[in-house]
């Protein structure tokens, strides 16, 4: 499926990937994200985009704890494109120095990319591989396991192979730069996905935020409608 959207959004940092930021030493024991998108045209196009996600995080000694949710829902002259929800809950456990450990799991739904539910579980190593003023660099990399549910075949339980990448360029002191990608490789397919974000801050709680996303299945399903999502959005960020 190929939805694409420009969203005027109020809300928050969510983002396609799954590992909270490491905790700084103020950082609060209760924090979260929420985004909440609409947009409709009419006249010779009539189309209508609903995003809504959030993110909530807490901290307990050396563990990060977060869950998240999405929604997304794309239409055009009255016939739906794009049908997406997302729920994933994740574990980080900080070693002293760049070193953690990860855990998540998460469930999708996806009515247009050949998909009835998709349920990942995925657990590894990251590192931090830069930590300076204004460049941030994380890696990490584990193994997983992915039950496809399929509409019209026999259910697929897959091992996963994973690993992502997470880079942030503060380049002036209200606005930072940030792109995120992960890979999971199956021997049935590889899906990929990318979050390129500009960010200025307004104030210590609101952002505007430029972001254009792209998740790609290798090989989906056959009746999936593409095989790349794209996502576009302007939005205003909140966070808590």
């Amino acid at each position: 499926m190929l939805a694409s959207s420009l969203v005027g959004v109020s809300a928050a940092t969510a983002s396609p990937f799954y590992a909270p930021p490491p905790p700084q030493d103020d950082a609060p024991l209760f924090s979260g994200d929420a985004e909440l998108g609409f947009n409709q045209l009419s006249g010779n196009t009539d189309s209508r985009t609903l995003i809504g996600k959030t993110r909530l995080t807490w901290i307990t000694g050396q563990l990060t704890h977060s869950l998240r949710g999405e929604v997304r829902n794309v239409s055009r002259d009255g016939n739906t494109s794009a049908e997406q929800y997302l729920l994933a809950g994740r574990e980080r456990y900080d070693f002293n120095g760049p070193h953690y450990l990860f855990g998540f799991a998460r469930w999708e739904k996806d009515r247009f990319a050949g998909y009835d539910q998709q349920l990942s579980a995925i657990g590894g190593y990251g590192r931090q591989i830069v930590d300076g003023e204004r460049h941030y660099l994380s890696l990490e990399a584990g193994p997983g396991y992915r039950h496809d549910r399929l509409r019209d075949d026999e259910n697929e339980r897959l091992a996963v192979a994973y690993s992502a990448l997470d880079y942030r360029w503060e380049f002036s002191q209200h606005s930072d730069l940030k792109q995120e990608m992960s890979v999971e490789y199956t021997d049935q397919n590889t899906t990929s996905r990318s979050l390129t974000a500009l960010t200025t801050r307004l104030n210590s709680r609101l952002s505007l935020r430029l972001s254009h996303e792209i998740k790609h299945n290798s090989l989906p399903p056959e009746d999936a409608s593409e095989r790349t999502d794209h996502t576009t959005s302007a939005s205003l960020l909140f966070r808590w």
